[in-house]
């Protein structure tokens, strides 16, 4: 850790980061977008994922603030206050949400009051998984942590001997059908959610360079599923898809990038480390289309939708393109501070959540 900071130490004082691509003007009006409702939570300094469930979606606050919200209308089913403030999350199953302290505790709500609260050994920079009544907890050490949703109680621990050095930033962890798919390192491997057991890896990405900064490919979030298919992105250096059913690698490509992807039947798509969206195809990755109007302005990862790729950026902005080809379609201001979730779907809307702790609702054809 320490050579990682002594690294990051260096960038600040290294050459000036690229300006931001300006925006066309006027803006695209290719299709209407408009912002159906907003709500306001604290302000954002945390890894935030916006969970939906059914018709409820869960955001969180750095402050502890936890809104569970009808995704509709935005009206508040309930809101709470998790004590000492909130470094991940969330989690939600519709009834139970998950958050995770900065110092480690786990702690699950449920109808706006906290049910039960343990502690993690480990530091959790990574949502909570709220499926089949438990709760999963991905350590920042690549330690994946189960506990029964009801009454806390801890059900297993899995760890893998990993490097001293880790990512300090979300990873991959989700359920597909009767598997916990979760990335270690630059594997994608699939557990039982009953004991805990590896029962598939696959590697997405083959580390390289001359030390433990430059040899870091933790598969970052989020990941992209389409079916049993899932699809994931090792920190600036590839992206791949995999069968979660069979546990195979079905194509990998190199790819300097950050952030997560999202996917529909035709195509992956992912923001690199210039801010470039690239569209994939599904069959084979070769790439169907980049779009270079938005380099350098701080996209979130994307998400696909209706025929639709939807990303937020640094000032605010929420862009939609075509997912045929890339082609800007739409452009809606939120508050002016960045945009810090990647873009959720929910009830037939885009979901997106600002650093000053606006909720945007945003509306579609």
């Amino acid at each position: 850790m320490l050579a990682l900071a002594a690294l990051l130490a260096g960038c600040s004082s290294g050459p000036e980061k690229p300006k931001p691509t300006p925006l066309a003007q006027p803006a695209p009006a290719a299709v209407r977008v408009e912002t159906a409702w907003t709500q306001r939570i604290g302000a954002v300094r945390l890894p935030l994922r916006v969970a939906v469930a059914g018709e409820t979606v869960a955001v969180a606050a750095s402050d502890g603030s936890v809104a569970l919200l009808e995704a509709a209308s935005g009206r508040a089913l309930w809101r709470a206050q998790v004590d000492g403030g909130i470094a991940a999350g969330v989690g939600s199953d519709g009834r139970w949400v998950a958050v995770v302290t900065p110092g480690n505790e786990l702690v699950v709500l449920e109808q706006g009051k906290v049910l039960w609260r343990q502690r993690v050994d480990a530091r959790v920079v990574t949502a909570p998984l709220v499926a089949g009544e438990r709760v999963f907890v991905y350590g920042a050490d690549r330690s994946v942590h189960a506990y029964d949703a009801q009454t806390g109680g801890k059900l297993w621990t899995q760890r893998r001997p990993g490097d001293p050095l880790t990512l300090s930033q979300p990873g991959v962890l989700l359920a597909v059908r009767n598997t916990l798919v979760v990335g270690q390192g630059p594997r994608l491997a699939g557990l039982d959610p009953l004991r805990g057991n590896v029962r598939w890896e696959v590697v997405v990405a083959s580390p390289r360079g001359t030390n433990e900064v430059e040899r870091l490919a933790d598969l970052v979030g989020p990941a992209a599923r389409q079916g049993d298919t899932v699809c994931v992105r090792a920190f600036q250096s590839a992206l791949g898809c995999i069968d979660a059913l069979r546990g195979a690698l079905l194509w990998s490509k190199t790819s300097r990038g950050s952030v997560g992807l999202a996917a529909d039947e035709q195509r992956v798509y992912g923001v690199d480390a210039t801010d470039r969206v690239t569209a994939y195809r599904s069959s084979d990755g070769d790439v169907a289309w980049e779009a270079e109007q938005f380099r350098f302005r701080g996209l979130t990862a994307p998400q696909a939708l209706g025929g639709r790729v939807v990303v937020g950026d640094a000032e605010g902005y929420v862009h939609v393109l075509s997912a045929e080809d890339g082609t800007p379609l739409a452009r809606l201001a939120t508050d002016g501070s960045a945009v810090v979730s990647t873009p959720v779907a929910a009830g037939g809307l885009v979901i997106v959540v600002t650093a000053s702790g606006s909720v945007h609702a945003v509306r579609m054809p």
